[in-house]
Formats: structure tokens, sequence, C-alpha cells
């Protein structure tokens, strides 16, 4: 058996058996949440938190051999490979598909353009995963979409066009960048081994080695914040390289080892000048509360209970955030619930795609954000610019409200492949009497009544057949 198929069916095996990043790597949301004290940075968190649908798109070397993202060459107990290849060999294995990868048929605009009409508002793209290879144009290292067999291609600096596309559909700009860098000579250091996902020295003893790295991550983080026009989102991934004071149960509770000195990177000097560069960024940086967490990203689940304060729910669209061949995806139904209660709940739904090694998304991502895309289309006002209600469930029902709380939306998921009944009702949410009520799907006005504590909706004869992943009404509800 090769190296690609080993590594392929062990992917799989830890996506279904613990999730995207396996189980070591779903981290929690923090417990505490620091409102941002910038006015500008207030208002961009406030547009972004009318968005409430983007995509988070994957795209790295291990879109060549179609396994797991980065993880693999992490020299943990819970990562399976091939026991007869030595370590170094399958390292060395891996970071050589930076000569292979060459994404002939990279169409960012076809992308954004899916993503649209999709109903996606917002974009977060990898610029560069945990293993180290940059999709942009770095001038701090050779290990880079643009230094092998695509550097001659128009759209060698895969960023650019990418984050110029989506602008061209008015999406808000995230980029993606892991803290971690495991392909940089001062984060693992090669005078050692890498016994897992940490920095493999000890920074009390070397911090001239430590401070290199830190100057090079300032560095490429600049790069991004200076050269590729307007971001409106950092979104920094790696949890475990923060100030060690951070560290607390929560951290504990990921089961990471934890080394005994601080991989501190001097997030207030980034801040600082990312901020300058871009005024009013959001700043997401994952897991480690505090002024730089400006939204939690709770990891392939949606909280128990409805959050006052901004969040997101990142989550793959298949099994894994990169491309693995014979993936499974959800249904588009399973997505639009989702994405129903996680608005209802507060929060943003921010859904994984992982493109091919060619440059295109699998076919059938296509055909589910084009599913999803038409039920956006009738239905998108009832999660559009809207914000939490009191009352915002009711079995397979769901509420929102305007940002006025003037009008209302109940959402009612359906089982998929059911038809929808002739009469719907829930409890909670009364309309004002006298009110009508919209079924949106349709724009036709329905009747409701309310009996026995109940409301009661009546659906015409022309909607009783209908199929549909939920149907949502809008109208004025008496104050709570």
């Amino acid at each position: 058996m090769t190296i690609r198929k080993i590594l392929t069916a062990a992917s799989f095996a830890l996506l279904q058996t613990s999730g995207v990043h396996a189980q070591q790597n779903v981290h929690p949301s923090s417990v505490k949440y620091e409102y941002p004290a910038e006015p500008e940075v207030r208002e961009k968190l406030e547009k972004w938190r009318d968005q409430k649908f983007g995509i988070i798109l994957h795209w790295g070397l291990y879109a060549v051999p179609g396994i797991i993202e980065s993880w693999s060459i992490c020299n943990e107990s819970w990562i399976e490979r091939d026991s007869t290849i030595a370590y170094e060999d399958y390292k060395k294995w891996y970071w050589g598909h930076a000569s292979q990868f060459n994404p002939v048929n990279f169409d960012p605009e076809k992308w954004a353009g899916v993503a649209k009409k999709a109903g996606m508002k917002y974009l977060v793209f990898t610029t560069k995963h945990h293993d180290g290879f940059n999709m942009f144009d770095t001038k701090e290292s050779d290990f880079k979409i643009s230094n092998g067999p695509f550097k001659d291609n128009p759209k060698a600096d895969v960023l650019k066009h990418v984050f110029e596309s989506f602008r061209k559909q008015d999406f808000m700009i995230g980029a993606y960048f892991s803290k971690p860098d495991w392909h940089s000579e001062n984060y693992w250091w090669p005078k050692y081994a890498t016994a897992d996902r940490n920095n493999n020295y000890d920074i009390r003893k070397y911090p001239w080695r430590w401070d290199k790295y830190k100057q090079f991550t300032f560095n490429q983080l600049s790069e991004l914040m200076h050269n590729y026009g307007k971001v409106d989102i950092l979104w920094l991934d790696g949890g475990w390289v923060r100030p060690r004071e951070t560290v607390n149960e929560e951290v504990l509770s990921w089961g990471a080892p934890i080394p005994e000195w601080s991989q501190d990177i001097d997030m207030p000097k980034i801040a600082k000048m990312a901020r300058q560069a871009q005024p009013g960024l959001l700043m997401v940086d994952r897991t480690v509360h505090g002024p730089y967490e400006n939204y939690q990203t709770p990891e392939q689940r949606v909280p128990e209970a409805q959050l006052s304060y901004p969040w997101e729910s990142c989550m793959t669209l298949g099994g894994a955030w990169g491309y693995v061949p014979g993936d499974q995806f959800k249904s588009a139904a399973k997505v639009i619930h989702t994405l129903v209660e996680v608005v209802a709940k507060g929060g943003s739904l921010l859904l994984g795609v992982g493109p091919k090694a060619d440059g295109t998304f699998p076919d059938e991502a296509n055909e589910r954000l084009l599913q999803i895309g038409s039920w956006m289309d009738q239905n998108g006002a009832a999660l559009y610019n809207t914000r939490i209600t009191k009352n915002y469930h009711d079995g397979n029902t769901w509420f929102t409200q305007d940002k006025t709380g003037t009008t209302k939306y109940a959402i009612v998921c359906l089982q998929e492949g059911e038809n929808v009944v002739k009469g719907i009702s829930w409890k909670g949410n009364v309309p004002k009497k006298g009110t009508k009520m919209k079924l949106l799907q349709t724009g036709e006005t329905v009747k409701w009544k309310l009996e026995d504590g109940a409301v009661r909706v009546t659906l015409p004869a022309s909607v009783a057949k209908l199929q549909t992943a939920a149907l949502a009404f809008s109208f004025i509800a008496e104050p709570e």
C-alpha cells in the first residue's frame, strides 16, 4: 500500500471518530469574553454580526495527496502513519508535495460566485496552515505556492486573487494564519526531535531563537496586512502558541502536551501593527480569550444554549477541512438546520470547503452550496441582520428578530424528505393581535390564531406539498 493510500485511510479513521482536527484539536469555546474597546473594532464587529454565514477554505499541500491537513506530520500518540516509514522520511515526503502542487484550474472567481450563490457573506482563507506552506507570495520563506510548478502562472500569488475575487462579490475578507509553523527551523529546530505540536526546544535556554521566530511571524503578518488590500478579519489558529500564564483548565482539557516555557509571540505588538494597517480589524486569536479574541470560535459544534456575545461555529461541509477523496458531505438541509440554530443562538456559521489540488471545488460541494443558496434566496431575511430573542426555541422552531426588535421570525425546521404539513404551531413569540404573518418562501400571507397558548398557522393548499428544509414566517410580535 502506498503512503498516500495509508494516510488517506488513516485520515478518514481519525475524522470519523473525532472530527476535523481529531479529538485533541476540537477546542472548546473560551470561558470569558472581553468586548473590544476600540470604536472602529466595535463597528466592524457589528457589521460582521450581520453577515451570519461565511466560508472557510482550507487549501494547501495536503490537497495533493488528499489527506488530513498538516496533522500527519505532528508526532503525537493519536497520529497514525505507516509503521514501515521513518518519521523523518515521512516529513520529507509530505513537504515534498510542494514540487507537485500545480493548480492549473484555479479560478477564484468561480469560487466566489458559488459562495455568493450559497448566500455566504464573508470569507476566511488559509494563508498558511501548521505545516508552514504559504499560499501567498511571502518574502520570508521559499516554501510557498509561488515557488513551485505554479510560479509562472499569472495567479501564482494565490491569496491576492482569492481576496480580489471575493471582494468583487462584496464579501468581508478574513485571513487565516497559523501561529505555529512546523516547517520553520526556529519553531521545530532540526537539532532536536519533533515530539509534538509545540516548539521543540526550551525557549528559556534559547531565547534568541524564539526571538527569530517571533520576528518571522510578525513579518509575515505584516505582509498580509500591508500587501493584500482591505482585510476585515485576522483569524489566528494554533491556540497552544500563547503566553504560558493564559494556560487554564480549558487548555488542559484538550489533552495536548503543555511545555514548561511560554510560547508568547507578542500579540500586543502584532495587533498594533495590524490595526494601523487595517483600521477596525477584527482579531480572532482563537481560544486565547481577552482583547485579541473579538469573537469566539467553537469548532465542529454548536453551543448548547444561546450566547449573548459574538461567536461563530466553524464546521466542515464534509468530514474534513481540506480535500479528501470520497469525503461524505452533509446534506443541504442539515447545513440549513445548523445555520438556523446557530443564528437563533446568537452566532454565525463558518462552513468549511476544501478545494482540490487542481484548484476546483469538488462537484458535490458545488451542488450542496447551490442547494443551500436556493433556500437562502427565499428565506435569508429571517437570518441576515438579525439578533437574538429571549424566547429563541420551541422544539424544531427557532426565532430571530430584526435589530429594532419590531419584526420577528419563526423558522420551522422540517425533517429531510418531509412534506410540509397543512398546519404548523409553536409556543412563545405570539404575534401582535391583528398583525399579518407572511411566509417568506412564497411571499403569501398566511392565517394564524392563538389556541390553548400555542400559535397555530394554517398554510394554503399551494404550500402543503412543498418539500423544503425549513419554513420561515415574519410577523410583529407582542412585547415579551
